[in-house]
C-alpha cells in the first residue's frame, strides 16, 4: 500500500508538470485579409507586418513557430477551442474581448477613419452621415463603434467579411465611404494606386471620452487563451525585447513611414 500511495504522489506530480508548457513550439494565427498587416502572398504565405512581428518574437523567444490562416469572424472560437495558441491579427484590446481571452501589452495603436472620396465633406458622425451607406468590416472595432454609436440612426451599415470588399464597393459607387482601422486604410489602400482618389473624411477618433475609448481599445494586442498566462509573458518579454534592440523600429520602417507604436 506505501508502494502503491508513492506511486500516485509520483504520478500526481508529473500530471502537475504537465501543465506547465515550456513553449518551444507555438501555433499562430493571422487572417490574411488585413494588408499590409497580413495578407496572403502568391505562394500562398502569410505575408505583413503581423506576420514580422510574429516571427522577431518566435526569433527572441527561440521558439519554433508555425502559422495558421483563421476567417477574422472564428478567430477567438478557434483560439479558445486550441486550434491555434496565440492570434497575431491586428486585434485590438478591447474590454468586450477581455471577457473571453488574454491579451499581451500592445504592439501598436491606431484610430479609426472615414474613407471617402477626395474633397468629400463627410465627417465620421451622425447629422454628416444621414442617408448615406458606409461599409465596415464585420467584427472589427470599426464595426462595433459603428452599431454602437450609428446604426438604425439614419444611415444604413453593410457589413463585410474582408476589409476590401468594402473598399471593391467604395470605388464601385456602392458606398459613400468605408470606415476603418486608419493604419489599415492607409497602407492597404490609401497608399495603393486604387485608393489613389480617396482620403480620410475629418478627423481620426481616438475615443473622445472613455465610453468611446472602451470601443476603440487600448490598441492592439496579441490574444492568449486566459489558461496559458506563461505564454502571454514569454510574449511580453519578446516585445520588450525587440521594442528595446531595434528589430520592431526596423519592421515598422518596412511598412510605414511614421511611428505606430504610439504613446
Amino acid at each position: 500500500m506505501k508502494k502503491y500511495a508513492l506511486l500516485c504522489a509520483v504520478l500526481t506530480l508529473h500530471a502537475g508538470a504537465g501543465f506547465a508548457k515550456d513553449w518551444n513550439e507555438i501555433r499562430l494565427a493571422s487572417e490574411g485579409a488585413y494588408p499590409p498587416f497580413n495578407l496572403i502572398a502568391a505562394d500562398g504565405s502569410l505575408q505583413g507586418f503581423d506576420i514580422d512581428i510574429g516571427n522577431a518574437l518566435c526569433e527572441e523567444m527561440k521558439a519554433k513557430c508555425t502559422w495558421v490562416k483563421q476567417e477574422w469572424d472564428g478567430m477567438i472560437p478557434a483560439l479558445v477551442s486550441r486550434k491555434f495558441d496565440a492570434i497575431i491579427a491586428s486585434m485590438s484590446i478591447t474590454d468586450e474581448r477581455k471577457a473571453k481571452v488574454d491579451f499581451t501589452e500592445k504592439y501598436y495603436a491606431s484610430p479609426l477613419a472615414l474613407i471617402a472620396k477626395k474633397g468629400s465633406t463627410l465627417r465620421p458622425d451622425l447629422p454628416s452621415l444621414a442617408g448615406k451607406k458606409v461599409g465596415v468590416q464585420r467584427g472589427t472595432v470599426s464595426d462595433n463603434f459603428a452599431t454602437k454609436y450609428w446604426d438604425g440612426k439614419g444611415m444604413q451599415i453593410i457589413r463585410y467579411a474582408k476589409q476590401d470588399e468594402a473598399y471593391l464597393d467604395l470605388r464601385a459607387g456602392r458606398l459613400d465611404a468605408a470606415f476603418s482601422d486608419y493604419l489599415e486604410a492607409y497602407g492597404g489602400f490609401l497608399t495603393k494606386p486604387e485608393g489613389a482618389g480617396y482620403d480620410v473624411a475629418g478627423e481620426r477618433l481616438f475615443g473622445k471620452d472613455a465610453d468611446e475609448k472602451a470601443v476603440i481599445g487600448e490598441g492592439i494586442g496579441i490574444a492568449v487563451r486566459k489558461r496559458d498566462k506563461e505564454l502571454t509573458e514569454k510574449l511580453n518579454q519578446a516585445l520588450g525585447a525587440i521594442r528595446a534592440n531595434g528589430k520592431y523600429d526596423a519592421i515598422q520602417k518596412k511598412y510605414f513611414p511614421m511611428d505606430i507604436y504610439g504613446n
